[in-house]
């Protein structure tokens, strides 16, 4: 009898030139089993977990929960509008009013229009909001690999615990999510010092929602950071260049009506749909002296937060302006947690400071949350505080109608946020995290 084939030594390379199966991985995966929520090497392996049950998830959701129509048929009668030839934004509109968005949006829902057999295949367009679900939570876990901050059992509240989220995507199919996607895929190439590509992603969502300026003041740093002023200059006319070329057919027809639809800051909500501000007298809500208010105490946050959290404490902050090679401290590539920190601060500080939040912008920092939570030491907040937090926040975005309780308690949730953001982060983190090494040339 034949000799068997002679037992692999272990630790033996496989088949693949030296790097280890599936089922190595598996096996050490069981064996630190103990580690594989706590650690984030691991998060790769509880992201592919994750994915392949929200797939589960987000069919047993569209087949056992009924569909909610709210703002889909209103985005059908606004394409339409534009297929019947109305370029005037003007006279565009939907049962639920006016056209409100940029034109990414018209060219998107356009699409998904013509997809789904004129919007009213409803099905389908379910799986397709389903499919971008699982392309923005692939786009999240390849941000939060970079970071290595997030432990990965905290992936589980951010995928299949939320009801609102799955809600949103699937159940109402509101256009928030889809510009978010496009966020996160520039915040992706941004970490692969693929600006421009970044910026051109970054303006391509916001043509679809404009809250997607939120995150612009942490850019505009990130930008003048990387690049100084000159080299930001570029960068910043993809973003304005983008936003001509997809208004052009508008522009053309009327350029007034356009802008002022598409990009009105001066925008009324109705008081029966905040989630953020029910505690108030509806009086005051309305009022302009409150808008204000609210306006200043964004940008003071923002400014305190690029002085002293964002920039270096070593260097002034006029530097900025200046080309990378000609400032004090030789030009450092920026860190994923530099670039992430202050993208995701940035808008967190906008949510903060909205005027209203209506059910469909918690998708707004939804993903966003785990990083604002653990980006700090946990001695600074304790693992359990912060899921509770977590936990909180979730439910007072599913308490329908919010109360004044369900407000109230979003709010303290915020401010702890936003507190431990401030007392827990170094102005000085960049330095720690990234050695010297040369400047990687940016595209």
């Amino acid at each position: 009898m034949a000799p068997g084939p002679a037992p692999r030594r272990k630790g033996a390379a496989g088949p693949a030139g030296g790097l280890p199966s599936v089922r190595q991985s598996l096996r050490r995966a069981w064996q630190d089993k103990h580690l594989v929520l706590f650690e984030p090497h691991y998060t790769p392996l509880v992201a592919a977990c994750l994915c392949l049950a929200e797939v589960g998830v987000n069919q047993w959701v569209i087949h056992r929960v009924a569909y909610t129509e709210i703002d889909w048929k209103a985005y059908m009668d606004e394409v339409e509008g534009v297929v019947n030839g109305t370029l005037d934004y003007t006279q565009l509109k939907g049962d639920t009013g006016p056209l409100v968005y940029p034109a990414g949006f018209v060219y998107i829902f356009l699409g998904l229009y013509y997809a789904t057999g004129r919007g009213t295949n409803i099905r389908l367009a379910q799986y397709l909001f389903a499919a971008l679900y699982l392309a923005t939570l692939l786009l999240v876990f390849r941000i939060y690999s970079r970071t290595s901050k997030v432990p990965p059992y905290v992936f589980f509240f951010m995928c299949c615990a939320s009801y609102r989220i799955h809600s949103i995507f699937v159940l109402r199919l509101f256009n928030d999510p889809v510009a978010m996607a496009i966020l996160f895929l520039a915040v992706n190439l941004f970490l692969e010092e693929q600006w421009s590509w970044g910026c051109f992603c970054f303006s391509l969502a916001v043509s679809v929602k404009m809250n997607i300026l939120l995150f612009a003041p942490g850019l505009l740093f990130l930008l003048l950071q990387r690049f100084g002023l000159r080299g930001a200059i570029p960068k910043l006319a993809i973003c304005a260049a983008l936003q001509v070329v997809l208004g052009l057919p508008f522009l053309v027809v009327n350029p007034v009506g356009y802008v002022s639809r598409s990009f009105d800051l001066g925008r009324q909500f109705l008081f029966k749909w905040t989630v953020n501000w029910r505690f108030l007298p509806e009086e005051v809500f309305q009022h302009r002296t409150f808008h204000l208010a609210l306006l200043a105490a964004h940008l003071a946050a923002l400014g305190l937060f690029a002085l002293k959290r964002w920039h270096r404490c070593d260097e002034s902050i006029l530097s900025l302006l200046k080309d990378p090679a000609e400032r004090k401290n030789p030009p450092q590539p920026l860190s994923a947690n530099q670039v992430v920190f202050a993208l995701f601060t940035s808008n967190f500080i906008g949510v903060c400071f909205s005027r209203s939040l209506h059910y469909q912008f918690y998708v707004w920092y939804f993903h966003t949350l785990p990083y604002l939570l653990w980006c700090t030491p946990p001695k600074k907040l304790a693992h359990l505080l912060k899921v509770l937090i977590l936990g909180l926040i979730e439910l007072s975005w599913n308490t329908y109608p919010s109360t004044v309780y369900s407000s109230a308690a979003l709010h303290v949730c915020h401010a702890i946020i936003l507190l431990q953001l401030w007392y827990g982060t170094e102005p000085s983190m960049a330095p720690q995290e990234v050695k010297k090494q040369p400047l990687k040339k940016a595209e």
